[in-house]
């Protein structure tokens, strides 16, 4: 069954969710299904009593939840959303603990970036051409860009459902990091500047 996406305005659940061994421990449990504290701290490298800590501080605020019919130690944890996208930016406190997540999420996908650069000549040679890094500059209207918005949530969404179902994933498929973001280039430009016949770039 797939997982939900679920939208966070409370500030006090975005400061929880704003731990580098949480954010671990939920991706975990997204991508690798039900654990239990000890299989997660070994995955991870941790321990369970510290793995334990941190997945009652998500379930408290109801990202993860466990396994109903397993008692006590041996109980797995699940995570209860997929998506979790935060706040509209209205609040001031709901704000700041967002932008806490996002710094720490475009932390980890910038140190998974590199690192993948550094191993990159270990890779199998079908993966080493695979690997990219895209960078452009447009000139779009606030529609125009809502629009590539749009497209690219669903070129990233477009695989999706192997996340939660391996029967899915075909022979040779592993799995793979994508990120991407669209925001102004700097500030609104003057309308004076940049009119009709001017040589801007």
């Amino acid at each position: 069954m797939p997982l939900s996406r679920r939208r966070i305005t409370d500030p006090a659940a975005l400061k929880a969710l704003a731990h580098p061994v949480r954010v671990e421990l939920l991706e975990l449990l997204v991508l690798d299904g039900p654990r239990t504290a000890t299989q997660a701290a070994a995955v991870l490298g941790g321990t369970p009593a510290n793995a334990s800590w941190h997945l009652r501080k998500l379930a408290e605020h109801g990202f993860v939840r466990g396994v109903t019919g397993t008692p006590g130690r041996s109980r797995p944890w699940r995570a209860v959303s997929e998506g979790l996208p935060w706040g509209d930016g209205a609040d001031g406190a709901d704000s700041a603990a967002g932008e806490g997540v996002t710094d720490l999420l475009l932390d980890r996908e910038l140190q998974r970036f590199r690192a993948a650069r550094a191993s990159q000549d270990t890779e199998p040679a079908e993966w080493r051409g695979v690997q990219t890094l895209n960078q452009s500059a447009l000139w779009l209207t606030p529609e125009e860009a809502e629009r590539l918005a749009v497209q690219m949530r669903e070129l990233f969404l477009s695989k999706a459902e192997r996340r939660q179902n391996p029967a899915q994933r075909p022979a040779g498929a592993r799995l793979v990091s994508m990120v991407g973001w669209l925001v102004p280039h700097g500030p609104m430009p003057d309308r004076a500047i940049g009119t009709a016949g001017d040589d801007v770039w």
